[in-house]
This record gives C-alpha cells, structure tokens and sequence, in this order.
C-alpha cells in the first residue's frame, strides 16, 4: 500500500513539474515575440551617409530619370531606391526683357516704347504731360509727385485732417515763404498743361524737350520726348490713353534711367516745342534759329506704333511738304522748382 502510494505521488510530482515547464517555455515564447526598437534597428543597414557640398555648390535632382533615391523618414531607416515617374514637363524660366536702352556718345541714352495701335492727339499731349510731370519729381524739383501736390493744394492744406499732417509737415515748413513757392510752382504747370493742349491741338508737334537747369542753349540736363515714330488716329480705332501711359512709364522703370543721376538744387525747368510756324498760337515764343543743344546729359525717350495700317508723323504729308516751315517754340514760362526746407 505505502509503494503503491508513492509511486502515486511521485507521478502526480512528474506531471505538474512538467506543466510547469510548459507554462514557463510558453512565458518565453510570449517575451520572444515581443518588438524591441535596439534590437530590430541594430540588426538594420546602416542609414544614407549625408553628402558633404563644397562651398558654392548647389544639390539638385537626379540626372537619370529612370532611378531617383528618396530621403529616409527618419535617421535610423535605411534609403530606399524607387522608380522617379516619367513627366513631359519642361521647367522654363521667363524674365522681363527690359525696353531697347540705347547708349550713345556723351552719356546720352534712349529709350524706345513701342505701342501696339494707333494713338490720338490728345493721348500725345498726355504722354508729354505725364513725362514733364515725371521729370520734375525724378530730378527732386517737387516734394511730392504733382498730383499728390496739386490736391493738397486744393484741399487747403492747413485745413486738411490730421492723417495728412505728416504730408503738410513735408511740403510745407516753417517758412512762410514756402507756401507762396508751392502755389507759384503748380500756377506755373498749369499754365503749361493749358497752352500745350491747344498746341497739340492745332499743330502736329514732332518733338518736345524738357531742359533742366541752365539755359535754353545750354542746359545741364535734357530730356526729349520724340513723337515722330507715332500713328495717330480716331478715338474710336486708337488705343486707350491710359494704358499707353502705364506702358510708357512700364518701360522707364525697366530701363532704371534715373537711378544713377545725383542730386541737383532746385533749377529752372523750360519747356520747348517743335510744330508749325503758322499753327496760330500766341502763348508760345517762336525761336526760328534754335538748335538741340548737343552738351549737357540726354534722355531721348522714342515713342513709336507698331501693328498698324497708318502713316508716321514723320511721314506725313504736312511735316514732309513743309519740313522748314516746323520750327521751336519756347513757353515764356520757366518753371521753378521747390523743395521742403528744414
């Protein structure tokens, strides 16, 4: 009985220290399983090595268009080579082409603005405002662009609200004397503004020119405006003044003429026109022997039509059959220019 009894329990032991091994090696079966980040990176390749750029040296894309490799998502992943996908595309690079700038002897420079269609008298007169107006504020003869000036002006500046004062500071000092300046300089263009629309009115006006300081046979600056290259026509057929304007100016500031000019005082501004002798107008002085002066610094700005049916101003029939009889003009005022004091 007591052997068999053992035996009994020796087996009951055997079985239950095995079960035990069972649970065990399962535990460690189940720990096995598990993902341990150290080990799985430990065992991967090691990742793409950085490439080191000389000095000045740019990275760009791949140059066989059949592999491209792709940058790991992160440092401990290796890089990855995958097919780049096939594209007809063509990356292009478009610049601005600035207006033809042509340099000439004695630092004379022109530039040349070409509109696509006919224009209009009266859209000529407006270049030729716009330009004068252009100058004096360029070659600081104004504080402030003339339209800016002219509606403070209207306004009364020292009536106006006080987001404007910062702009009054600026025109007008404490100089009395300055105010009187700022009325007699805009006086002055208006005038001009007037007299030149009757001229372009009555007469077709070739050229312009702008003299700025000195004198009108020997200026320190000049600056025409050529209308010979201009197709006029009807209002109807011609192009809007004011996108001419937009273009003109457009091409200025492309061609940047003004940027290397130095600073100059307040100068005397006068303005000469070229058209027909017998045009009718009194305002203008005739001057029969005046001649371009060939000194002093030159912007020649040529204005032209391109796309179009018309005649020239420079081929028509009253400019050709009666070229002697178009002679310069000269306004009997010289405009003046002002400036803020401090």
């Amino acid at each position: 009985m007591l052997r068999e009894g053992g035996l009994s329990s020796r087996s009951e032991f055997e079985k239950q220290k095995m079960a035990a091994q069972r649970v065990k090696h399962e535990e460690d079966e189940t720990e096995g399983d598990k993902w341990d980040p150290g080990s799985v990176l430990s065992q991967l390749p090691s990742p793409c090595p950085s490439p080191v750029l000389a000095p000045g040296v740019l990275l760009s894309g791949p140059t066989d268009d059949s592999v491209a490799l792709s940058a790991p998502l992160s440092a401990g992943l290796p890089c990855v080579a995958e097919a780049a996908p096939e594209s007809d595309s063509i990356a292009m690079t478009v610049a601005l082409a600035p207006p033809p700038v042509a340099f000439t002897a004695g630092g004379a420079v022109s530039v040349s603005v070409a509109f696509p269609g006919l224009v209009t008298r009266e859209g000529c007169f407006h270049f030729t405002c716009e330009f004068l107006k252009h100058i004096l504020y360029q070659r600081q003869q104004l504080p402030l662009p003339y339209e800016q000036l002219a509606c403070f002006s209207r306004r009364q500046l020292l009536a106006t609200p006080l987001q404007d004062e910062d702009v009054i500071r600026k025109v007008y000092s404490r100089d009395p004397d300055n105010n009187k300046k700022c009325q007699q300089v805009l006086g002055d263009l208006e005038r001009v503004f007037q007299y030149l629309e009757i001229m372009f009115s009555l007469t077709l006006v070739p050229r312009v020119l702008i003299l700025l300081g000195g004198t009108a046979v020997s200026p320190k600056e000049l600056y025409e405006i050529n209308l010979q290259g201009i197709s006029l026509g009807g209002t109807k057929e011609s192009l809007q003044t004011a996108a001419c304007v937009r273009k003109l100016f457009h091409s200025l500031f492309l061609a940047d003429v003004f940027s290397d000019l130095r600073a100059v005082p307040t100068l005397g501004v006068i303005v000469m026109v070229q058209g027909h002798r017998n045009c009718g107008i009194d305002w203008f002085r005739p001057k029969l022997n005046y001649k371009v002066p060939a000194r002093g610094r030159k912007l020649t700005v040529n204005l032209s039509c391109s796309d179009h049916d018309g005649a020239t101003l420079s081929s028509n029939a009253e400019v050709n059959s009666a070229l002697n009889d178009y002679i310069w003009f000269q306004a009997p005022v010289t405009v003046k220019g002002f400036r803020n004091f401090s």
